[in-house]
C-alpha cells in the first residue's frame, strides 16, 4: 500500500520540476551573449539552482537532465550536436550535473530555518554544480570544438577561456541574484510540504 502523503509529496516535487524545468528552458530562449564569442548567460541556471537547494541532489539532477534533453531537442540538433557522444555530454550529462547544487540542499536549509544567512552556502553549492557543467563542456570543447579555435590559439586554450569565461559569468550573475533575492530566500528554498 502507498503512503498517500509520500505519494502527494512525491506528486508535488515531480510539478515543480517540471515547473522549473520548462522555466529553464523558456529562459534560454532570450539573448544572453555577453559579446565576447560564445560566453553567454544561462538563465535558467538560476531556477535550478533554487529548486535543487528546495528539494535536493536527485530531483536536482532530474531536472538538470531533462532540461538538457529538452534544450538538445529543441535548440541543439540544429548545430549544436556533433555526434551522439558529444551531444550527450554536452547537454544531458551536462545540464544534469547542475543538479549537483542540490548537495547543499540539507545544509541550506538548515542554515535559513535557523536564522543564519545561508549566501556563502547557496553561493558555494551553485559553484560545484556551475562548475561541474562548465567543465564537461570544456572537455567536450577541447575535444569537438577545437576545430573553431583561432589558428593561432590551441584548443585546450580556447575551450578553457569560452567556458571558463562562461562559468565566471553565470557566476557573477547567480551572486548579484543571490545578494539581491537574499531576504527571500525562505520563501524560495523552505517547502512547506
Amino acid at each position: 500500500m502507498i503512503n498517500r502523503a509520500s505519494g502527494q509529496d512525491s506528486l508535488i516535487v515531480l510539478t515543480e520540476g517540471a515547473i522549473i524545468t520548462a522555466l529553464a528552458m523558456g529562459l534560454s530562449y532570450i539573448p544572453h551573449s555577453t559579446g565576447v564569442s560564445s560566453v553567454e548567460f544561462v538563465y535558467g541556471l538560476i531556477p535550478m539552482s533554487i529548486y535543487a537547494l528546495r528539494r535536493g541532489l536527485k530531483p536536482g539532477l532530474m531536472a538538470g537532465l531533462v532540461w538538457g534533453l529538452l534544450d538538445m531537442f529543441l535548440r541543439g540538433l540544429g548545430g549544436g550536436v556533433l555526434n551522439p557522444l558529444q551531444g550527450f555530454v554536452e547537454y544531458p550529462l551536462a545540464f544534469g550535473v547542475v543538479g549537483l547544487i542540490g548537495l547543499g540542499s540539507v545544509r541550506v536549509q538548515r542554515a535559513i530555518r535557523n536564522g543564519k544567512n545561508a549566501l556563502g552556502l547557496i553561493i558555494f553549492y551553485s559553484a560545484i554544480g556551475f562548475l561541474a557543467k562548465y567543465f564537461l563542456h570544456f572537455i567536450a570543447g577541447g575535444i569537438y570544438w577545437g576545430s573553431y579555435a583561432p589558428k593561432s590559439m590551441n584548443p585546450w586554450v580556447y575551450s578553457l577561456v569560452i567556458n571558463g569565461g562562461s562559468f565566471i559569468a553565470n557566476m557573477i550573475m547567480l551572486i548579484v541574484l543571490a545578494i539581491l533575492l537574499n531576504r527571500i530566500f525562505k520563501q524560495l528554498i523552505i517547502p512547506k510540504n
